[in-house]
């Protein structure tokens, strides 16, 4: 009995230690590739290769029903559809799963992230790419659509990983999340209405802030724990 409480403590250690690992490789990956792509905006000169690839892939692609699909799928970053779904999920955890601190993460990722993403704008102050296919306004870099998606639908992944417990499930959950992410920074450069460098930037600074966000919570979760529970005890 000893002896296989010893091995699950040891298992649940690594799987732990390996998380841990995981998220810190991801973290400072994005962290580089933010810096990264954003000293080459702020030194280029001229068009960026990589911006000018990219617009030349999407327009080898581009047809009038692959454009609708783009646009159906660009719908789901978009403002409007982010309000609302934000406002179901809080819902969701505050009156079906009744899980308050949940509650709290989505709109400390979703209003994070917007608000983030304004202020990066405003700094680099980069221009939209010229013709696009549908209005846009604002500034470019980085893209809102690509950061707002990579730090929501990473938090949906967060949430799948830790409480769907079939498998196969969830790994094709966590798959189809990450393709749904990457499809909707594409639909940016497709539309013409963000370069790639202005989604690479976003989906790091999007993720940059999910695990910012997350992390952030778990503690404060836990130091209100840790103050609750010598009230009750006294009691």
């Amino acid at each position: 009995m000893i002896r296989n409480f010893y091995k699950k403590l040891a298992a649940g250690f690594a799987l732990f230690t390996l998380e841990l690992i995981f998220v810190m490789v991801v973290f400072l990956a994005c962290v580089l590739v933010f810096l990264y792509v954003s000293a080459q905006v702020v030194e280029a000169s001229g068009p960026i290769k990589f911006d000018e690839a990219a617009f030349a892939v999407a327009a080898d692609l581009r047809s009038d029903g692959f454009t609708r699909f783009i646009e159906f799928i660009t719908f789901f970053a978009s403002r409007h559809f982010m309000t609302a779904a934000g406002l179901l999920l809080i819902a969701y955890f505050l009156f079906v799963r009744r899980h308050k601190w949940y509650s709290l993460k989505v709109p400390v990722v979703a209003l994070g992230s917007i608000s983030l993403n304004l202020v990066l704008k405003f700094f680099f102050d980069r221009e939209r790419p010229a013709m696009p296919l549908v209005d846009a306004s604002g500034l470019s870099f980085p893209s809102g659509h690509s950061m707002i998606a990579a730090s929501f639908y990473s938090l949906i992944i967060y949430l799948t990983w830790k409480h769907v417990d079939s498998k196969p499930l969830r790994n094709f959950l966590v798959a189809l999340l990450v393709i749904f992410i990457l499809l909707i920074g594409f639909s940016r450069i497709y539309l013409r209405v963000h370069y790639a460098t202005d989604v690479v930037a976003g989906f790091a600074a999007g993720i940059l802030w999910v695990i910012f966000g997350i992390g952030l919570l778990r503690r404060i979760e836990k130091y209100t724990r840790k103050e609750i529970a010598p009230v009750v005890e006294e009691e």
